[in-house]
């Protein structure tokens, strides 16, 4: 299975997400020539320095790019199925496989009802759910 589409992530900080960068959460960098790679928050490649101006993902060792740092506003988080899933709460109602073979996330939107979302990825059937959920709580 693959992770969360750029697109679902873009959409999910556009909402409004905010990220707290953990060991093992996934991200992209936001410019060229970066943009495509997929970085991991590790102690031991990528780790995080938070600072009075805010916080940064340290590169170690990565002399590929010679790349040192980044600022979090640079970076584009990719949130994985279970940290999407605990963002649902208690929303979530379920995961399945329809017949088609997309997956579905089941959740209780607040004041209105269960409400479906598909996706070939189950991550952005999670991604969906929350951005209604976040759209739902703001309207």
């Amino acid at each position: 299975m693959s992770g969360i589409s750029r697109d679902a992530a873009e959409r999910l900080r556009q909402a409004g997400l905010v990220w707290r960068p953990e060991t093992g959460d996934r991200f992209s960098v936001l410019t060229e020539p970066l943009a495509e790679e997929v970085f991991t928050v590790s102690d031991m490649v990528v780790e995080r320095h938070d600072h009075p101006t805010g916080t940064i993902l340290g590169f170690n060792g990565t002399t590929e790019w010679a790349l040192d740092s980044v600022r979090i506003e640079d970076a584009l988080w990719l949130p994985r199925e279970d940290q999407l899933r605990e963002l649902l709460g208690p929303a979530f109602r379920s995961l399945a496989r329809s017949t088609t073979g997309w997956y579905q996330v089941l959740v209780e939107v607040p004041g209105r009802h269960e409400q479906v979302f598909d996706s070939e990825n189950p991550a952005d059937a999670y991604a969906e759910a929350l951005l209604t959920l976040v759209h739902a709580a703001t309207d």
